[in-house]
Protein backbone atom coordinates (compact mmCIF):
# COMPACT_ATOMS: atom_id res chain seq x y z
CA UNK A 1 0.00 0.00 0.00
CA UNK A 2 1.18 3.57 -0.58
CA UNK A 3 2.62 5.30 2.48
CA UNK A 4 0.42 8.38 1.99
CA UNK A 5 -3.33 8.78 1.94
CA UNK A 6 -5.21 8.30 -1.31
CA UNK A 7 -7.94 10.63 -2.53
CA UNK A 8 -11.24 9.00 -3.40
CA UNK A 9 -13.21 10.00 -6.46
CA UNK A 10 -15.80 12.17 -4.64
CA UNK A 11 -13.03 14.15 -2.90
CA UNK A 12 -10.78 14.70 -5.92
CA UNK A 13 -10.32 18.18 -7.43
CA UNK A 14 -11.58 18.86 -10.98
CA UNK A 15 -8.40 17.92 -12.90
CA UNK A 16 -8.05 14.70 -10.93
CA UNK A 17 -11.75 13.94 -11.53
CA UNK A 18 -11.11 14.22 -15.27
CA UNK A 19 -8.04 11.95 -15.17
CA UNK A 20 -9.83 9.47 -12.91
CA UNK A 21 -12.63 9.15 -15.48
CA UNK A 22 -10.11 8.61 -18.29
CA UNK A 23 -8.10 6.01 -16.35
CA UNK A 24 -10.69 4.25 -14.20
CA UNK A 25 -14.04 4.92 -15.87
CA UNK A 26 -16.84 5.33 -13.34
CA UNK A 27 -15.00 3.40 -10.59
CA UNK A 28 -13.60 5.01 -7.46
CA UNK A 29 -9.90 4.12 -7.88
CA UNK A 30 -9.32 3.91 -4.14
CA UNK A 31 -12.12 1.39 -3.57
CA UNK A 32 -11.57 -0.41 -6.89
CA UNK A 33 -7.99 0.14 -8.11
CA UNK A 34 -6.44 -0.86 -11.43
CA UNK A 35 -5.80 0.79 -14.79
CA UNK A 36 -6.12 -0.63 -18.29
CA UNK A 37 -2.33 -1.02 -18.46
CA UNK A 38 -2.31 -3.24 -15.38
CA UNK A 39 -0.94 -0.78 -12.83
CA UNK A 40 -2.69 -0.31 -9.47
CA UNK A 41 -3.14 3.38 -10.32
CA UNK A 42 -2.23 4.69 -6.89
CA UNK A 43 0.30 7.20 -8.29
CA UNK A 44 -2.76 9.25 -9.34
CA UNK A 45 -4.73 8.85 -6.14
CA UNK A 46 -1.77 9.79 -3.92
CA UNK A 47 -0.68 12.79 -6.00
CA UNK A 48 -4.27 14.03 -5.88
CA UNK A 49 -3.62 14.69 -2.17
CA UNK A 50 -2.00 17.99 -3.20
CA UNK A 51 -4.11 19.33 -6.10
CA UNK A 52 -1.64 21.86 -7.47
CA UNK A 53 1.17 19.28 -7.24
CA UNK A 54 -1.05 16.91 -9.25
CA UNK A 55 -1.74 19.60 -11.84
CA UNK A 56 1.92 20.61 -12.06
CA UNK A 57 3.00 17.01 -12.64
CA UNK A 58 0.32 16.34 -15.24
CA UNK A 59 1.47 19.48 -17.05
CA UNK A 60 4.99 18.00 -16.99
CA UNK A 61 3.72 14.89 -18.75
CA UNK A 62 2.09 17.09 -21.40
CA UNK A 63 5.38 19.00 -21.74
CA UNK A 64 7.49 16.02 -22.67
CA UNK A 65 4.82 14.61 -25.02
CA UNK A 66 4.23 17.94 -26.79
CA UNK A 67 4.80 18.22 -30.53
CA UNK A 68 6.86 21.32 -29.71
CA UNK A 69 9.70 19.16 -28.43
CA UNK A 70 12.73 18.97 -30.70
CA UNK A 71 14.26 15.96 -28.93
CA UNK A 72 13.66 12.62 -30.66
CA UNK A 73 11.06 10.53 -28.77
CA UNK A 74 13.40 7.52 -28.99
CA UNK A 75 16.26 9.41 -27.34
CA UNK A 76 13.83 10.79 -24.76
CA UNK A 77 12.61 7.30 -23.89
CA UNK A 78 16.16 5.97 -23.65
CA UNK A 79 16.83 8.59 -20.98
CA UNK A 80 13.59 7.90 -19.11
CA UNK A 81 14.06 4.12 -19.28
CA UNK A 82 17.68 4.23 -18.11
CA UNK A 83 16.81 6.72 -15.34
CA UNK A 84 14.16 4.31 -14.03
CA UNK A 85 16.58 1.39 -14.09
CA UNK A 86 19.53 3.29 -12.60
CA UNK A 87 17.37 4.71 -9.79
CA UNK A 88 15.91 1.27 -9.12
CA UNK A 89 12.26 2.09 -9.80
CA UNK A 90 10.41 -0.93 -11.13
CA UNK A 91 7.41 1.25 -11.96
CA UNK A 92 9.28 3.83 -14.05
CA UNK A 93 11.38 1.15 -15.76
CA UNK A 94 8.39 -1.09 -16.52
CA UNK A 95 6.17 1.69 -17.85
CA UNK A 96 8.91 3.08 -20.06
CA UNK A 97 9.72 -0.33 -21.53
CA UNK A 98 6.21 -0.08 -22.97
CA UNK A 99 6.62 3.57 -23.96
CA UNK A 100 9.95 2.77 -25.64
CA UNK A 101 8.25 0.13 -27.80
CA UNK A 102 5.53 2.63 -28.66
CA UNK A 103 8.09 5.06 -30.12
CA UNK A 104 9.87 2.33 -32.07
CA UNK A 105 12.84 1.26 -29.96
CA UNK A 106 13.73 -2.36 -30.72
CA UNK A 107 13.36 -5.17 -28.19
CA UNK A 108 17.12 -5.68 -28.42
CA UNK A 109 17.78 -2.10 -27.30
CA UNK A 110 15.14 -2.18 -24.56
CA UNK A 111 16.67 -5.37 -23.16
CA UNK A 112 20.19 -3.95 -23.47
CA UNK A 113 19.46 -0.77 -21.48
CA UNK A 114 20.40 -2.59 -18.25
CA UNK A 115 23.95 -3.25 -19.48
CA UNK A 116 24.23 -0.68 -22.24
CA UNK A 117 27.96 -0.06 -21.77
CA UNK A 118 28.83 -3.54 -23.06
CA UNK A 119 26.09 -3.68 -25.74
CA UNK A 120 26.86 -3.11 -29.41
CA UNK A 121 23.30 -2.35 -30.59
CA UNK A 122 23.30 1.39 -29.78
CA UNK A 123 24.34 4.22 -32.10
CA UNK A 124 26.89 6.84 -31.05
CA UNK A 125 24.21 9.35 -30.00
CA UNK A 126 22.24 6.68 -28.14
CA UNK A 127 25.37 5.73 -26.19
CA UNK A 128 25.96 9.41 -25.43
CA UNK A 129 22.39 9.76 -24.11
CA UNK A 130 22.80 6.68 -21.91
CA UNK A 131 26.16 7.87 -20.57
CA UNK A 132 24.68 11.32 -19.90
CA UNK A 133 21.71 9.75 -18.08
CA UNK A 134 24.05 7.75 -15.84
CA UNK A 135 25.98 10.93 -15.05
CA UNK A 136 22.75 12.73 -14.16
CA UNK A 137 21.27 9.93 -12.06
CA UNK A 138 24.25 8.06 -10.64
CA UNK A 139 26.75 10.94 -10.46
CA UNK A 140 24.24 13.67 -9.47
CA UNK A 141 25.01 15.75 -12.56
CA UNK A 142 28.80 15.34 -12.57
CA UNK A 143 29.08 15.02 -16.35
CA UNK A 144 32.52 14.46 -17.93
CA UNK A 145 33.38 16.87 -20.77
CA UNK A 146 33.78 13.93 -23.15
CA UNK A 147 30.20 12.80 -22.53
CA UNK A 148 28.83 16.30 -23.06
CA UNK A 149 30.82 16.76 -26.25
CA UNK A 150 29.42 13.47 -27.55
CA UNK A 151 25.93 14.91 -27.03
CA UNK A 152 26.90 18.20 -28.71
CA UNK A 153 28.14 16.29 -31.74
CA UNK A 154 24.57 15.37 -32.68
CA UNK A 155 22.13 17.42 -30.56
CA UNK A 156 21.48 21.16 -30.48
CA UNK A 157 21.15 23.22 -27.29
CA UNK A 158 17.36 22.90 -27.22
CA UNK A 159 17.49 19.13 -27.54
CA UNK A 160 20.10 18.85 -24.78
CA UNK A 161 18.07 21.04 -22.42
CA UNK A 162 14.91 19.01 -23.12
CA UNK A 163 16.81 15.77 -22.54
CA UNK A 164 18.27 17.06 -19.27
CA UNK A 165 14.94 18.34 -17.94
CA UNK A 166 12.93 15.25 -18.88
CA UNK A 167 15.54 12.76 -17.64
CA UNK A 168 15.95 14.59 -14.32
CA UNK A 169 12.17 14.75 -13.96
CA UNK A 170 11.96 10.99 -14.34
CA UNK A 171 14.81 10.48 -11.89
CA UNK A 172 12.64 12.45 -9.44
CA UNK A 173 9.56 10.35 -10.25
CA UNK A 174 11.57 7.16 -9.77
CA UNK A 175 12.83 8.38 -6.40
CA UNK A 176 9.36 9.44 -5.26
CA UNK A 177 7.75 6.15 -6.32
CA UNK A 178 10.27 4.21 -4.24
CA UNK A 179 10.03 6.50 -1.21
CA UNK A 180 6.22 6.54 -1.16
CA UNK A 181 5.87 2.89 -2.28
CA UNK A 182 3.71 3.74 -5.27
CA UNK A 183 2.57 1.37 -8.01
CA UNK A 184 5.16 -1.39 -8.70
CA UNK A 185 7.57 0.13 -6.18
CA UNK A 186 5.50 -1.08 -3.23
CA UNK A 187 8.15 -3.62 -2.23
CA UNK A 188 10.01 -4.38 0.97
CA UNK A 189 13.67 -3.39 1.24
CA UNK A 190 15.68 -6.47 0.14
CA UNK A 191 18.62 -5.48 2.36
CA UNK A 192 17.83 -7.18 5.66
CA UNK A 193 19.65 -9.41 8.14
CA UNK A 194 19.41 -13.13 7.35
CA UNK A 195 19.26 -15.04 10.65
CA UNK A 196 22.18 -17.40 11.38
CA UNK A 197 21.54 -20.96 12.60
CA UNK A 198 20.82 -21.21 16.32
CA UNK A 199 24.01 -21.32 18.36
CA UNK A 200 26.25 -19.93 15.59
CA UNK A 201 29.08 -17.55 16.61
CA UNK A 202 28.43 -13.84 16.42
CA UNK A 203 32.04 -13.39 15.25
CA UNK A 204 31.27 -14.14 11.59
CA UNK A 205 34.93 -13.93 10.52
CA UNK A 206 36.36 -16.14 13.28
CA UNK A 207 37.29 -18.80 10.71
CA UNK A 208 39.94 -16.40 9.33
CA UNK A 209 41.60 -16.19 12.77
CA UNK A 210 41.60 -19.97 13.06
CA UNK A 211 43.23 -20.33 9.62
CA UNK A 212 46.10 -18.00 10.68
CA UNK A 213 46.84 -19.82 13.95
Amino acid sequence: MPRLRQVSKPDAHPTAQTLYRMLFGERDPVASPGTATGTPGNWWTVFAGVPDCFDHTVAGFAFYRSEKRELSPQLRELGQLRAGYARGSRFVFSQHCKAARDVGLSEEKIEAVRAWSVADCFSAIERAVLAYTDALVLESGRVPDAVFEALRAELNDTEILELTYITCTYDMHATMCRALRLEYDDVDDPITEVPAPEGASLDVMSAVDAADS
